[in-house]
């Protein structure tokens, strides 16, 4: 009779290898630099944006973020080939950019789009807008596969 060959077990980390190579990133909206390298030709229009949780800073491989819209500030229609997103509108009201064209949004809106969906804000009010915002798939711009319109409808 022949016997039958044991497959050997993968060896899995032990538990303090593995603690220590995970290790979690914390940082407070204060402490995080507005980003300067965002253009208006390249659709960023008088944004305030912070990257919280980046490839950079958490080696994370995906894109955690907060802005600030000023009144008349937008992100132009846009979208990402190679990530999804979602935006929270936390404080304020404007529109926001989708296939169809604009449509109102306001504070509470979860917004998500998957990638290659065209979408963007536009803060139409006269107070501020205050968004937080994720993607999914990619840990910086470059990443992200970004492109912009230049029009918004």
């Amino acid at each position: 009779m022949k016997q039958a060959k044991r497959k050997a077990k993968p060896k899995l980390p032990s538990r303090a290898a593995a603690a220590s190579a995970a290790k979690m990133y914390r940082t407070n909206v204060q402490n995080v630099p507005t980003v300067t390298r965002l253009k208006r030709k390249d659709g960023w229009v008088d944004m305030q944006v912070q990257f919280l949780i980046d490839k950079a800073s958490a080696d994370a491989d995906h894109v955690v973020g907060w802005t600030v819209l000023k009144p008349g500030a937008r992100h132009e229609r846009h979208r990402h080939h190679n990530c999804d997103e979602f935006f929270i509108v936390l404080k304020g009201h404007g529109h926001i950019y989708t296939e169809e064209g604009e449509v109102p949004s306001v504070e509470g809106d979860i917004v998500y789009s998957p990638r290659t969906c065209w979408h963007g804000f536009n803060n139409t009010s006269k107070k501020d807008v205050v968004l937080v915002w994720g993607w999914m798939g990619a840990g910086s711009i470059e990443a992200s596969g970004y492109e912009v319109t230049g029009r918004n409808r």
